[in-house]
């Protein structure tokens, strides 16, 4: 019998270092229930059109959209998609040629990294990052090669801003085996969003050595004072080495729907078309017809205050000034973000308040999010699993928070922590 398990063990490829955040933390919610910021998803409904367009799918007499549907993506989404991204990217996107609709946006992630990487290949990764991207570069036979955000001199680290890429450290990555560069942004889960000064080194970088770009723009309608998101396909020459990578979830809070995107050259869609058509065979065509619906309806009013893209912004702006208010108010010293849906905060500062002695976790931020978990009543995720092996040492005076909460939500967790401030006098 032993023999038998060892033989059927689980792949090499598969083998990463540590259980998942994400489930190990979703078991601690659940037995202690927590006021729960660490979780990336809104606890509040999507906007009314697109629970009606749910319902209309729903109540639709069209038995076609309870079937399978095309593989790469649902003509009638794919179609919305390309006059959407069309008129930002400046020029016409094929839906059936330069689209592929994936289940969410982690799919789509490992849809370009299958798709294009292979065996020896290598990836620059910038951390802390979505945790997936090194695990897929991995389980494509790929090698991940990490840069680390650095905080500028004499910066006291206020805004997501002043975390930066040494460019003489990335330049020294980019080398014959260099297949692709991984750049999010709105960045999860610093929150940065790159400068077109930034995105145009990267952009040279890649043009020098031919390197695709895989750009996870999936918050890209969530930039907050007066940024501006710059999509890395409208850059000179970027178009024909450009993955982008949208979601539907983040886009219309309904993370649960696992709908997403990814749209580029063709001679590059068309490898992950194949990959999609392997694993999936088709997505789930009644909220591939819905996203549709709802991506029509923002087409009508792109760039007007009506338009959800950026009423969702305002609204999320005020979230993240709430909570980086009494993030400081605690004890806390928070990085303002500027974009997306999280706030980094060191937590540093009350390490020395507090007896962190029970949780017996290797890195430090584990063992204070669990015992805030448990003892504050609020949790928070650790940052050391958005770092490679060697660097995990980088991320543990830091947690992530996230403020896509209604604003009662918010302001309990307040009122929480100025009661545990308290009682830490």
């Amino acid at each position: 019998m032993c023999e038998f398990k060892k033989k059927f063990s689980l792949p090499s490829r598969y083998e990463f270092e540590g259980k998942s955040v994400w489930v190990e933390y979703h078991e601690l919610a659940t037995k202690y229930n927590p006021i729960n910021l660490g979780h990336g998803f809104p606890n509040f409904p999507p906007p009314q059109y697109v629970k009606d367009a749910l319902m209309e799918v729903a109540s639709s007499p069209d038995n076609s959209l309870n079937q399978y549907t095309r593989g790469p993506g649902h003509p009638r989404l794919v179609q919305a998609l390309s006059k959407l991204y069309s008129s930002f990217i400046g020029r016409e996107i094929n839906p059936y040629t330069e689209i592929v609709v994936s289940m969410g946006g982690y799919q789509a992630l490992f849809l370009s990294i299958m798709g294009i990487i292979d065996k020896g290949d290598e990836v620059i990764i910038m951390e802390p990052y979505f945790d997936c991207y090194a695990d897929n570069v991995k389980s494509a036979g790929g090698t991940p090669r990490f840069i680390s955000f650095k905080l500028k001199e004499n910066i006291n680290g206020v805004t997501s801003d002043d975390w930066v890429l040494d460019r003489g450290e990335l330049e020294e990555l980019f080398n014959p085996k260099t297949k692709a560069i991984i750049i999010n942004s709105p960045q999860n889960p610093l929150g940065k969003v790159f400068t077109l000064d930034e995105l145009t080194h990267i952009a040279d970088l890649c043009k020098k050595w031919n390197v695709v770009c895989i750009s996870d723009e999936v918050y890209e309608w969530l930039v907050y004072d007066s940024r501006k998101h710059t999509r890395m396909a409208t850059l000179p020459d970027m178009w024909q080495r450009t993955l982008t990578i949208g979601s539907a979830g983040k886009s219309f809070g309904v993370t649960g729907w696992k709908l997403g995107w990814v749209y580029g050259p063709d001679y590059l869609i068309k490898n992950l078309q194949r990959v999609v058509v392997t694993c999936i065979r088709a997505g789930n065509t009644f909220l591939q017809e819905t996203a549709a619906i709802c991506i029509e309806k923002e087409l009508s009013r792109l760039g007007q205050k009506e338009s959800y893209f950026v009423s969702l912004g305002k609204e999320l702006e005020a979230k993240r000034n709430v909570m980086f208010k009494f993030l400081t108010e605690a004890g806390f010293k928070p990085i303002l973000s500027g974009g997306g849906y999280f706030m980094l905060a060191d937590w540093s500062s009350l390490e020395n308040l507090i007896d962190l002695s029970e949780e017996k976790d290797k890195y430090k931020d584990h063992r204070f999010t669990k015992w805030m978990t448990k003892n504050v009543g609020v949790q928070a995720i650790p940052i050391n699993p958005f770092y490679s092996k060697d660097h995990k040492h980088l991320g543990e005076n830091f947690v992530r928070f996230c403020f896509v909460k209604t604003d009662s939500y918010l302001e309990q967790t307040a009122q929480v922590f100025k009661t545990w401030k308290l009682q830490l006098q």
